[in-house]
């Protein structure tokens, strides 16, 4: 499940082959830097895009195999390469970081789709494609349990994403149940949100249940890995319903009893 503030990845989880983890580690290395560029200080967001230029730069000099100073982008060269990992997914990645710096509302569900595909997705490619395993079927179905990853992350974080001045909820669905912004910044519960907040985890946990074969048919850690996270996505939206879908006061997180459950669960997949 997710760890710290880069959500989505596994890293150094003790299922991942430890022949892996140098690579997980020089992927996420290079993720949660971008990341922490475009979301972290109080740097302009000029000098955020310069830098995540400067990252697409690095991009090019590994695709040109070209030398480094970066110890972070010697790594990622190293391992790209080793596993002939598509540089398209790190690419992706950073535009999707770039694009947290200058937008901060979406208009419409497939908007925001379009952002996890790009936020979200390439974390899953490259894990398959690490394993050797990046089948088309089996790209499908990450995409949709990592796109739901970070959908469920943005219903659970609404509070905290509003004191960055961010709705990552579809405006247009806002206004279809009568949810102001106001009632946002105010934390109000009522009626209208807690229906609009029932479509949303409706849309997370059917696009989750969509893409769950893929943990069923990866063999070994893999397997159980993605099986975790499946479990857990699934129950972090149960809490987000049992909490009345009052995400203001309460942010639902796992427990060590959830993680119980979700062990169980995951040996019944």
């Amino acid at each position: 499940m997710p760890i710290n503030h880069y959500e989505n990845f596994p890293v150094a989880s003790v299922l991942l082959p430890a022949r892996l983890r140098p690579a997980v580690e020089a992927i996420y290395a290079f993720a949660r830097s971008a990341d922490d560029i475009a979301d972290e200080g109080d740097a302009s967001p000029e000098k955020r895009l310069r830098e995540l230029t400067e990252y697409e730069q690095e991009l090019n000099n590994i695709e040109k195999n070209s030398s480094s100073e970066s110890q972070l982008f010697k790594a990622l060269a190293k391992v790209t390469r080793e596993y002939d990992l598509p540089l398209q997914c790190f690419r992706d990645l950073l535009s999707a970081f770039k694009q947290d710096v200058v937008t901060v509302r979406y208009a419409d569900f497939p908007a925001l789709l379009n952002y996890c595909e790009r936020s979200a997705n390439p974390v899953g490619k490259l894990m398959l494609h690490l394993y050797g395993a990046a089948s088309p079927d089996n790209l499908r179905d990450s995409d949709a349990i990592c796109s739901a990853l970070q959908l469920i992350n943005f219903w659970q974080d609404v509070a905290i994403d509003w004191q960055k001045q961010r709705i990552y909820l579809p405006l247009d669905d806002l206004s279809r149940f009568g949810i102001s912004e106001q009632q946002i910044a105010n934390g109000m519960q009522n009626e209208d949100w807690r229906n609009m907040m029932r479509f949303q985890v409706g849309r997370a946990r059917n696009m989750m249940l969509s893409g769950s074969g893929l943990a069923k048919r990866l063999p070994g850690r893999l397997g159980w890995e993605l099986r975790l996270v499946v479990q857990g996505g699934l129950r972090i939206l149960e809490k987000i319903e049992t909490g009345n879908f009052d995400v203001f006061q309460h942010r639902p997180k796992l427990n060590a009893l959830d993680w119980l459950k979700l062990a169980w669960r995951a040996t019944r997949m």
